[in-house]
């Protein structure tokens, strides 16, 4: 069954894309939750038309991105936590506690966006994946330090 997106979806695609999924999948869960929609031809060409007319704005987008990613590159993140004797931080680092460490940097930054290569339960450098824009990722290294 093909369906268009109608926002980016993790591990499946990004809005407006044309995707194959399984039949139960798109319809008990993409198309009633608003995600997709039925790819007929006569929405297929709707889409193709709103395309056109958002490239323009999806340049300036892209271009946000990239600059926000030279800013994000260039960057090192402390990240305070609670540290026992071993090392070992109490709980984890999460993608929040990097949100608002970038947004204290003057760097907005959506949560959701961002992505660890593994727990980060240590005190030590860990590195983030961002994803700025379906074309822009940008690796954030960043160092847990004790309280």
């Amino acid at each position: 069954m093909e369906v268009i997106l109608k926002e980016d979806i993790k591990g499946l695609g990004y809005k407006n894309d044309l995707v194959q999924v399984k039949a139960g999948y798109g319809n008990n869960f993409l198309i009633p939750r608003g995600y997709a929609i039925n790819a007929t031809v006569s929405a297929k060409k709707v889409v193709a038309e709103n395309i056109k007319q958002a490239a323009h704005k999806a340049e300036k987008l892209k271009k946000d991105a990239v600059a926000t990613s030279e800013k994000i590159a260039g960057l090192a993140l402390e990240i305070a936590a609670k540290v026992g004797d071993t090392g070992k931080i109490f709980g984890a680092v999460t993608s929040l506690q990097i949100s608002d460490a970038l947004a204290k940097k003057g760097i907005s930054v959506d949560r959701k966006k961002i992505a660890f290569k593994g727990d980060v339960k240590d005190a030590g450098e860990h590195t983030a994946l961002i994803d700025l824009h379906k074309e822009v990722k940008v690796e954030l290294k960043f160092t847990v330090v004790a309280e």
